[in-house]
């Protein structure tokens, strides 16, 4: 597979801004996320669909296609960020005209529901993404200033990335190993939904990063098993875990194992791959932004996470 690599944004670029998931509860949050921007030296272009609603999804499906196909297809456009998750994105993956995503490459960020097209751009095109801070969710209030100083310096530099952690906190390991392969993945709920479907990368010569949010263990152990049951996970040739925000059973009265129970029973005990975790990247406040295709090294014995090459063109 060709690897496509977009151009780095420079301070008066055109951001583009889709909400190809679900509708944002308030225009307000639009509106600050603009101005975030426009204060940062950046001019803004709104998707012309992106304040519509059909139900629980931010306008129907041709509508927001076409917001993508658009806001690929300009070219002054240099950076295009969606303004929230949600649900709604996996509805677009067989409406999309892939040869304009990789005849027009360019940043694309989110995370979340975005999870399923950064994979099938990857799978499709060959497009590195990012998965990273979201217009309606992190820049219409104050950000943190380790997201906002992760997600700057690396969709403005072609420089490789340097995983470092606030606070002193490091990756830990669950496996030893050294492997090498380009990384794919993102929410695990919304990566698992693409097994057997056409937009899933081959687990071949990559390594898998997943994180999650408000699913109780008994949930990630049926999406692991999933991933296990396809043949995918011993596959892959090592993963990386993010951060698990709220995944604990808050119902005392429901017998459950322990969010660490199940992680360990998937990669400890029935794994032969290095298996890093405690990455900052997920729904959190401090949000690594973390690009999709690029090659890194992992290695589980000291605990570290190399990119390889640049990200960025």
């Amino acid at each position: 597979m060709e690897i496509i690599k977009p151009g780095k944004l420079k301070r008066g670029d055109l951001i583009g801004i889709i909400s190809p998931s679900s509708p944002v509860s308030d225009k307000a949050k639009l509106d600050a996320g603009v101005s975030y921007f426009e204060k940062r030296g950046y001019r803004v272009k709104v998707g012309t669909n992106v304040m519509k609603a059909w139900g629980y999804l931010a306008g129907t499906d041709k509508e927001r296609v076409d917001d993508i196909h658009n806001m690929f297809l300009d070219n002054e456009v240099k950076l295009i960020i969606c303004l929230r998750g949600g649900y709604g994105a996996s509805r677009l993956l067989d409406k999309i005209d892939y040869s304009i995503i990789k005849n027009n490459p360019k940043i694309f960020c989110g995370y979340s529901d975005i999870t399923v097209l950064q994979n099938a751009f990857f799978n499709k095109t060959g497009l590195v993404t990012f998965a990273g801070p979201m217009a309606g969710v992190d820049f219409y209030k104050k950000v943190s200033e380790f997201t906002e100083q992760s997600f700057w310096n690396t969709i403005t530099s072609s420089e490789p990335i340097r995983i470092k952690h606030p606070d002193g906190e490091r990756l830990r390991s669950y496996r030893n190993g050294i492997v090498e392969g380009r990384l794919i993945g993102g929410n695990l709920s919304l990566f698992a939904s693409l097994i057997g479907t056409e937009y899933l990368p081959e687990p071949e010569g990559n390594i898998l990063f997943i994180e999650e949010v408000s699913e109780v263990p008994y949930r990630i152990d049926r999406m692991l098993n999933q991933l296990k049951l396809s043949g995918y996970l011993g596959r892959i040739k090592g993963v990386i875990l993010g951060s698990f925000t709220d995944c604990e059973e808050s119902d005392p009265q429901r017998k459950s194992l322990k969010f660490e129970e199940v992680m360990e029973d998937y990669f400890i005990k029935n794994f032969n791959a290095p298996v890093l975790y405690n990455l900052y990247h997920g729904h959190v406040k401090n949000n690594l932004t973390i690009p999709i295709g690029v090659k890194v090294r992992i290695n589980g014995t000291n605990c570290s996470i190399d990119f390889l090459e640049s990200h960025l063109a």
